[in-house]
């Protein structure tokens, strides 16, 4: 994709509205506790501050449907900035009211406002015409740097792009480039991997997977549908009754397409959904009724990472089991951890839990790419177009 991103414009002593994805996790005391999203967008903001711009920044954070609420303020966002770029951020106290219209009418060059959270306002996510203007009226350009965002077409994330000059961000660009990459054109081999716990939310992406890959791994939840559609007992595991032949057909076009699928050999399953339920290693055709598969087990994870050997490209998306909890992590983990050390290979994590756990693993500086957006790298991997993409103007 060659769109026009900030290294193309002139932002000198303009006011640049920048749509960033400051959607980070707080605990109860309003603490951020990962802040990777807010790392990921400074080599763009410190850019447009070395190049004399004033800056705005918006984003969304948490679901508010359209109301104020206190726990999803971008307070502490605003502190967390502040202190990383070593200047202050001023937090707007509504989005277009009277306070951000303050704040952003007389600034100066480096001066930064936050907008409080834009999904406070119900027009932002019905993309809404005047809210997009509203928002536009601000900013003299307009650039978007929330990938995680980028398949939802909002008022902050497309409509806005239709009244002011439009840029992608460093984060964006890096995102297509490093996805586009690993997808397009992959130095074979290339093998995914997929977890999470429906199929029926990765059928677009198995399916364009199946026309690239040469191996795919299967694992998570989406496993005991595929057991499933085999004839066998998955026992109480999740298991999508009505995509049985979903998973058959995929099965089949793997097998004509002459692409292995593996899924796994062995289970580690549990008597109830808790961090320390009782627990066991049971063969995939074993698991007794009243019991849950929750990880791959041991023989799978030494199948798995056997077979990822020699592997040039990886793209993996989904955790293999249910890391959150530390018991049944040792999946998730073990292929984390196979990654990191593959030589000369080029690894994608493709958004969402899979890089949530890689990050919990302390191994996130060891892959070459992990993506910001679960929802928009899954969508991107589909081969669908991102109305937060396509808004953004070509280069001539």
């Amino acid at each position: 994709m060659n769109k026009v991103t900030i290294r193309d414009i002139n932002v000198d002593n303009k006011k640049v509205f920048l749509r960033c994805d400051f959607n980070v996790p707080l605990d109860e005391k309003l603490e951020i506790t990962d802040k990777t999203r807010i790392i990921a967008v400074l080599p763009t903001i410190k850019y447009l501050l070395e190049h004399n711009a004033k800056l705005i920044l918006c984003s969304h954070l948490g679901r508010p449907k359209g109301e104020v609420k206190k726990e999803f303020s971008l307070a502490p966002v605003a502190k967390e900035l502040s202190a990383q770029l070593g200047k202050e951020v001023k937090l707007a106290k509504d989005i277009i009211g009277q306070d951000a219209r303050a704040l952003t009418s007389n600034m100066n060059i480096g001066d930064i406002v936050l907008l409080e959270n834009v999904r406070f306002d119900i027009r932002e996510e019905k993309n809404d015409e005047e809210f997009s203007k509203e928002l536009a009226s601000l900013a003299e350009i307009y650039v978007n740097d929330a990938f995680g965002t980028c398949h939802r077409a909002h008022a902050s994330t497309e409509g806005m792009a239709k009244y002011l000059p439009s840029a992608c961000g460093f984060l964006i660009e890096k995102e297509l480039k490093a996805l586009g990459d690993a997808l397009d054109n992959p130095v074979k081999p290339f093998y995914a991997i997929l977890g999470g716990k429906k199929v029926s939310d990765k059928i677009g992406v198995i399916e364009s997977l199946l026309e690239k890959a040469d191996k795919l791994l299967i694992g998570g939840a989406m496993a005991y549908t595929f057991y499933k559609a085999m004839g066998y007992e998955v026992g109480d595991s999740i298991c999508e009754l009505d995509k049985l032949d979903m998973a058959r057909e995929i099965m089949q076009k793997a097998k004509d397409k002459g692409i292995q699928m593996l899924i796994p050999i062995d289970n580690k399953i549990g008597k109830e959904f808790k961090p320390d339920t009782e627990s066991k290693i049971v063969k995939y055709n074993e698991i007794p009724e009243g019991w849950e598969g929750f990880d791959i087990g041991p023989e799978t994870i030494k199948m798995y990472i056997n077979e990822l050997q020699g592997a040039k490209t990886i793209f993996w998306n989904g955790p293999l089991g249910l890391s959150e909890f530390e018991q049944f992590a040792n999946g998730t983990n073990s292929i984390a951890k196979c990654l990191a050390e593959l030589p000369n290979c080029t690894t994608i994590i493709g958004g969402g839990d899979s890089a949530a756990a890689v990050t919990k693993s302390g191994l996130a500086d060891k892959m070459t790419h992990i993506s910001t957006g679960g929802g928009a790298s899954l969508e991107f991997v589909e081969g669908k177009k991102l109305p937060g993409i396509e808004c953004i103007a070509e280069k001539n």
